[in-house]
């Protein structure tokens, strides 16, 4: 197989996660930074735990990517090129100003395989860039960040890549089988949008909650209230996907298939299983929404996840309360327009809210 040579935007979980193991698989990668987290990064490099993967022997456990080049620039970055494709898995609220930032280098760029969450940020990086240039893609892996360039492999699922447009001269085949060779689990998908659907559906169980009440996803799941209160929530998010004619699917690693069945089983035998499922998986680790929440950037992705549950649902004319209530109420904590102890650990003053 012949090296790729890929641009990397950022080196965040997954960026760092995705990059490096293609650089350890021995691709040529690049990534752009800023300015700040390029001096740690030429100085350091990156460092990937990768011990959850089983298939990997203890000694290569700790990984140390070779040859792996950083600049605080695309313009420098992009004078190293050209590049076959491009890793972009920033946050979805970084997407209008990465967009911005670009200013005439847009069209100098490859294609570029978007990995991150949400259903937005694939149609928004298309309409500037035109769709021929845009790959959608999702990350079921778990990977928790200790710092810039330093990742751990916590739960290792795999990559799901929707087929690109022919137009954008990328070979589909040989893209996943890249992926796959480095270790990545990827599996290619004929339908961008089920797959990107389905994958906001395991981004939104005990998220938003977890972030309002400050607390653990598990004891969400424990609390009969608010274990309703989320089966309200992804039920809404269903009966939006089956308004845009879109099906549930099974990701890499991730059966969300039985996700979906659990909204419809009684809540005797729902409520275990989905306990298990999501609370026990999660466990005492806090969801990206609280941790952005607590981090005090004043930014929450809960627009693109809950928000555009309420927004496609607007559009195909279904309701969605409590998407919205999740929403509303997490954005009024993220500005500061209410005390993030307005509702912490006080699930029956929330759920008061939903009557």
């Amino acid at each position: 197989m012949k090296p790729l040579h890929v641009l990397t935007f950022g080196a965040g979980a997954i960026g760092t996660y995705v990059g490096g193991s293609l650089a350890l698989a021995g691709h040529r990668v690049v990534f752009v930074e800023q300015p700040k987290a390029v001096e740690e990064l030429r100085e350091r490099g990156l460092r990937l735990d990768l011990s959850a993967d089983r298939r990997r022997g203890a000694a290569s456990a700790i990984c140390r990517p070779p040859s792996v080049a950083f600049f605080p620039t695309l313009a420098e970055a992009l004078e190293h090129g050209p590049f076959d494709v491009a890793i972009y898995a920033l946050k979805s609220f970084d997407t209008a100003a990465f967009l911005e930032s670009l200013g005439g280098l847009g069209a100098a760029l490859p294609p570029i395989l978007c990995l991150s969450n949400g259903v937005d940020n694939e149609p928004d990086l298309a309409t500037a860039l035109g769709p021929e240039r845009v790959i959608a893609g999702t990350v079921t892996s778990s990977v928790g960040r200790r710092g810039v360039g330093d990742i751990v492999l916590e739960r290792l699922r795999g990559v799901g890549v929707a087929r690109p447009a022919p137009a954008s001269g990328i070979d589909a085949a040989a893209l996943v089988a890249a992926l796959d060779a480095a270790g990545l689990n990827a599996r290619l998908f004929p339908s961008a949008a089920e797959m990107k659907w389905s994958k906001m559906l395991t981004n939104l169980p005990a998220n938003a909650a977890a972030a309002i009440l400050d607390m653990t996803p598990a004891e969400v799941f424990a609390h009969p209230g608010l274990f309703r209160l989320e089966m309200a929530m992804l039920g809404e998010a269903l009966a939006v996907m089956r308004a845009l004619g879109l099906r549930v699917i099974d990701l890499p690693g991730a059966p969300v298939r039985a996700l979906a069945l659990g909204t419809r089983l009684p809540e005797v035998i729902a409520r275990p299983l989905m306990r298990k499922a999501i609370g026990g998986g999660r466990g005492g680790k806090m969801p990206s929404f609280h941790i952005d929440l607590h981090s005090g950037r004043g930014r929450s992705e809960v627009e693109w996840l809950n928000g555009a549950v309420v927004r496609y649902g607007e559009r195909a004319g279904v309701p969605t309360p409590v998407n919205r209530l999740l929403t509303e109420t997490l954005l009024a904590l993220t500005r500061g327009e209410l005390p993030l102890e307005t509702y912490a650990r006080q699930p029956e003053k929330f759920l008061a809210l939903a009557k």
